[in-house]
């Protein structure tokens, strides 16, 4: 590193090609979570220093280690990804903690070989952990480029100075919008907003719009998730959205997709309670706590109080020259094992889970956060108490805000103080108290790593004195199916001082805590938990079979799925095969199309997963609700009727054509279908089969998969005799079929209870594409409908030959089919598509299956709703 006062230059550790670090394929460093910086691809097997200083920290896996220059700026290497796990096999440490080095000094040997087969990846990131006063300017390093070791990679300038290359601001783009999210900005989207700032190397500004009165209303960077919830903004609220940089625009639409576009039902909250206790219709009983159903379900055991300390760290500290080191060391290592967790909570399909981790590691690396506790280590306190009180600070400004969704997020700060606390603490971790299996445990407050490790001890229920139903520790509660109530107040751990050991009853559907039960109750309970016990082994059990109804008719139950490893579960699950893999997934969040090997390579894996059963991959699916960063399409007055699905291919072939290819490519092709989407008339079926059929015999192949198109506009369903005349199979995507019959956008808050499914318009085109059909190819259904609780019965019995629904409501589906005598409630179906509304023939159809001896009301709404 040379060292002036005008600038700093970093050299390459290592020979390599050049990565941007916003590529890694890590979440961590291409967030830019540790610090910004650059990484290398390595071409060799030695990491040089890449400037002078003294390594101040080293991996005991020897995978990674810090260097601090005598400028105080420090510097992380991290040798591949996730070689943690490696335990320092193939690494061999050349150097240790308190050692000088000179740039282009050795730090460390390692065998790539060895790296390869057990790291996921080689790439080496080099991260400014700390600029110590210096900015890092844009590298002028493209990314593939080949480097030596030792040349020039990167150069720091004094904060306080500008270069020529900023000293041109950018463009400035601006954009209105409502905010559309139900839970309002919380932590989840926050993250996201600053990933696409950053992904974009844009500065975001977000800000509500003035009040009629003309007074500034406050704004936030998105830099900061503290300052984007500090905001308070709910659900449509009016907003002006400000990006500068040479991608603002960019920027801009895709922050707007986020911010307009209603988040999934996934997990969804049951039906909010304005205060614990009304929605019980009936006085608590002597004893009884009322709390909110944060995730619903009954549960009977013992009362176990959790009531951990934090970890102890020193009040006072050594100086600033000491404390902020430590505090930013444990600040990456925290943010690893977050992306750690991330990793591991997608590779086993946690999507909910996975994204609360996420959210965490943006809020971990929160420049307000960390302003704040640098301020207090200034003031004399050790990293360990500056990061407390720095948290605890936040965590009272939220709750004092009066909003619960903001309060809601207190478990979140608490979970990241104490993560970093125990990394700065030299006392031991206290380990988790005796929980025993079946528990019922107690808290004044869960953070979501804590639910996360007390899960494993498969506890019967939780209850909270404190929280929200939109807290991240109740959607992990909801995800993994433990029945949860919060807000019970403190009377709650008194309740639990005073009956140590008795069998309590959670009753999360009626929203009370019983702690002192009579027999009578117990038992009551006792029955009604075997019983659904029963029931769910059963339908679990039997889901490898075949769903058969009563009248004889067999119905396929597949899986939606986004990726392989979601094929993996459905296969664990018993689906009869997958009946959407949605290939979108594939071109999202990235900078460039996925190419053919890359989108081949996932689509086998799914095949692989799935043993020989049908899989059904839809082909790129974009617009509307859905945009590309690298594919702009033109702003057009109502997107939803724009270019996208099927209409796509004419103005961008070469999508289509590498897609193709990549599908064709995998074996065996005759378990592969294909399926187009948005598909308004038989010849844009035909034009696809045709370019499938060039491609086919180009590549020399006997086979080919089946190709089938998707039934989502009323036009489709009107002419499903002559698509069903080109197709293999047509499938109905109920979601965007309800939007254009009722003319709803499905994204309007506003009109998500009346786009309902069973409107008798809707009903009648589903009817329509069956009748099309018949006799010609199979129909099925893969929109939310399918594991609808009403409506499910009700598409087999119009006569849909297949219903695809998420891999974790298969067996419970089968078993409600089952249980389906169709050819009873088809004889129902002119009465039923003869009435005013959906909401008629929602209560007719319930009417009729309460009155049904093979199905009645409550068994398959019960089951289909807890799945």
């Amino acid at each position: 590193m040379s060292d002036s006062s005008q600038s700093l230059t970093l050299l390459a550790p290592v020979a390599g090609l050049v990565v941007p670090l916003a590529a890694v394929p890590d979440p961590v460093f291409a967030g830019l979570a540790l610090g910004e910086g650059i990484a290398l691809d390595p071409l060799g097997e030695c990491l040089h220093a890449p400037c002078d200083g003294e390594v101040v920290q080293c991996a005991r896996t020897h995978h990674a280690l810090t260097l601090k220059t005598d400028a105080e700026v420090e510097l992380l290497l991290h040798l591949g990804l996730d070689t943690v796990a490696l335990q320092g096999q193939g690494i061999e440490p050349l150097v240790g903690v308190g050692d000088r080095v000179r740039a282009g000094d050795p730090l460390c040997r390692f065998d790539a070989d060895a790296l390869a087969r057990g790291a996921s990846a080689l790439i080496t990131p080099l991260v400014i952990t700390e600029a110590a006063g210096w900015r890092l300017l844009p590298s002028a390093r493209a990314e593939g480029e080949r480097v030596a070791c030792g040349d020039p990679l990167l150069v720091l300038i004094p904060a306080g100075v500008e270069s020529a290359e900023e000293s041109a601001t950018g463009p400035l783009a601006e954009r209105c919008l409502t905010l559309a999210l139900a839970a309002g900005l919380h932590a989840r989207p926050a993250a996201r907003l600053r990933a696409i700032a950053r992904e974009h190397g844009v500065g975001l500004t977000l800000q509500q719009e003035p009040a009629t009165d003309g007074a500034e209303s406050p704004s936030a960077s998105a830099e900061s998730l503290s300052a984007l919830m500090n905001l308070g903004l709910t659900q449509g609220t009016a907003l002006r959205l400000t990006a500068r940089g040479d991608n603002a625009e960019a920027a801009l639409d895709a922050a707007e997709v986020l911010l307009t576009t209603p988040e999934a039902e996934e997990h969804a909250a049951p039906p909010p309670q304005a205060v614990p206790g009304e929605a019980l219709g009936e006085a608590l009983g002597e004893g009884e706590l009322a709390g909110l159903v944060a995730s619903p379900g009954l549960a009977l055991g013992p009362l176990v109080a959790y009531r951990p300390p934090l970890p102890a760290v020193p009040h006072d500290g050594a100086g600033e020259a000491v404390e902020a080191p430590r505090l930013n060391a444990a600040l990456a290592r925290v943010a690893e094992a977050l992306d750690a967790a991330e990793a591991q909570a997608r590779r086993q399909g946690q999507e909910a889970e996975a994204e609360i981790f996420a959210a965490h590691g943006a809020w971990l690396a929160d420049p307000d956060l960390l302003a704040a506790a640098q301020e207090r280590i200034r003031a004399g306190r050790g990293a360990g108490q500056a990061w407390r009180e720095a948290l605890d600070a936040e965590a009272a400004r939220l709750e004092a805000t009066g909003n619960a969704l903001l309060a809601a997020r207190v478990a979140d700060l608490r979970d990241l103080q104490r993560r970093v606390m125990a990394e700065l603490s030299d006392a031991a971790e206290p380990g988790l108290p005796d929980i025993p299996e079946g528990a019922l445990l107690v808290a004044e407050e869960l953070t979501p790593s804590e639910l996360v490790a007390v899960a494993a001890r498969r506890p019967a229920g939780l209850c909270l004195a404190g929280g929200g139903t939109t807290s991240h520790v109740a959607i992990l509660a909801r995800a993994r199916g433990i029945p949860c109530l919060v807000a019970l107040g403190p009377a709650l751990l008194a309740a639990v001082d005073g009956s140590p050991g008795e069998r309590a009853i959670l009753d999360a559907e009626r929203g009370r805590l019983v702690p002192a039960p009579s027999e009578a109750q117990r038992a009551e309970v006792a029955e009604r938990i075997e019983a659904r016990r029963r029931e769910a082994d059963a339908a679990r059990a039997a889901a490898f079979g075949p769903a058969i109804t009563r009248d004889g008719r067999e119905v396929e139950v597949c899986a939606n799925i986004g990726g392989a490893e979601e094929a993996r579960l459905a296969a664990e699950v018993g689906a009869d095969g997958v009946g959407l893999l949605r290939s979108e997934f594939l071109f999202l969040a990235r900078d460039s199309a996925p190419d053919e090997a890359t989108q081949r390579g996932e689509y086998q894996a799914a095949l692989d997963a799935l043993g020989g059963k049908p899989v059904i991959i839809r082909t790129l699916d974009i617009g509307a609700d859905k945009q590309l960063p690298y594919l702009r399409l033109p702003a057009v007055p109502n997107p939803a009727l724009g270019v996208r699905g099927a209409r796509l291919w004419a103005s961008h072939p070469e999508l289509l054509e590498t897609q193709l290819r990549a599908l064709l490519g995998v074996t065996p092709l005759d378990t592969l279908h294909i399926m187009l989407p948005m598909v308004s008339e038989a010849g844009e079926l035909r034009r696809v089969r045709e370019r499938l059929e060039a491609i086919a015999s180009e590549l020399g192949l006997a086979a080919r998969p089946r190709l089938g198109a998707m039934i989502e506009v009323p036009s489709a369903a009107l002419c499903a005799a002559s698509l069903a005349a080109e197709a293999d199979f047509l499938s109905i995507g109920t979601n965007d079929l309800t939007q254009y019959t009722l003319a709803m956008d499905r994204e309007d808050p506003a009109l998500t209870a009346r786009a309902d499914v069973l409107h008798p318009a809707v009903l009648r085109l589903i009817q329509a594409t069956v009748d099309g059909a018949a006799g010609r190819c199979p129909v099925g259904v893969c929109g939310a409908a399918a594991s609808d609780a009403l409506a499910a019965p009700l598409l087999v019995a119009l006569g849909v030959d297949e219903l695809s629904v998420e891999p974790a409501r298969v067996p419970a589906v089968k078993a409600v089919l089952r249980r389906l005598d169709a050819a009873a409630l088809a004889a129902e179906l002119p009465e039923l598509l003869t009435l005013d509304d959906a909401t008629a023939v929602r209560e007719r159809l319930n009417a009729w299956l309460a009155r049904a001896d093979a199905t009645p009301d409550t068994t398959t709404t019960t089951t289909l709703e807890r799945c």
